[in-house]
């Protein structure tokens, strides 16, 4: 069994509670209230940009020409192909003011940031794949349910369940297989883990428009 493969097993559980959390529900059947999807898309901007970040660290640490160029390319994804979609909801929903980053969305890239600074380049690889692998499965989870072409969220949909996201999953999971050892195994696995987790709290900080307490 690849380390991938035992990576899902071991947080399934996880998955299972955030395609069953209010966020998710409600943006299935396209009930959830704008305001909570403008606080989403506005915090995931300011991620996007920190997991740029992250992924470019990732890249200058790489084993290989393929690594380097893939993560290289992840980076720019993550900061020029995904804010585009944004920046189509912020013209839709005329979201213009600059909102500050929530308790949850500063936790999450706060972990990445150190996490691909710091840590083995193998452990950093566990850590950003949640971002990728947990987006896709709640893309096509969400997708299969059949909505409406009217859906009011019908473009977010259709990017994380889209093909060629897929592809770009697909890479990040193959990447942490070559480079898992027995020796960084666990450690791995306690990354993605923790990621897994801050996804659930990142979609549960929207619904609930997280703000300091202090």
């Amino acid at each position: 069994m690849r380390w991938s493969e035992r990576a899902w097993q071991r947080t399934a559980h996880i998955y299972d509670t955030i395609i069953t959390m209010p966020f998710i529900k409600e943006l299935v059947d396209g009930t959830l209230p704008i305001e909570k999807f403008k606080f989403y898309i506005s915090q995931d901007a300011l991620y996007l940009e920190q997991f740029g970040r992250a992924l470019s660290l990732i890249a200058a640490r790489a084993y290989t020409v393929e690594q380097v160029l893939q993560y290289t390319r992840f980076a720019e994804g993550a900061i020029v192909v995904e804010n585009a979609l944004h920046a189509a909801y912020f013209r839709q929903y005329d979201i213009t003011e600059k909102v500050s980053v929530s308790p949850s969305c500063h936790h999450y890239t706060g972990f990445l940031l150190s996490t691909c600074a710091l840590a083995p380049v193998e452990v950093a690889m566990a850590a950003v794949l949640p971002c990728f692998w947990i987006y896709k499965k709640v893309g096509d989870y969400i997708y299969a349910q059949q909505t409406a072409a009217d859906h009011p969220y019908r473009n977010w949909i259709d990017t994380y369940a889209g093909e060629a996201f897929g592809e770009l999953v697909k890479k990040a999971i193959d990447f942490c297989d070559a480079v898992a050892t027995p020796a960084q195994e666990e450690a791995m696995h306690a990354a993605y883990e923790k990621a897994c987790r801050l996804e659930f709290m990142f979609w549960d900080s929207a619904y609930r428009q997280e703000k300091w307490t202090v």
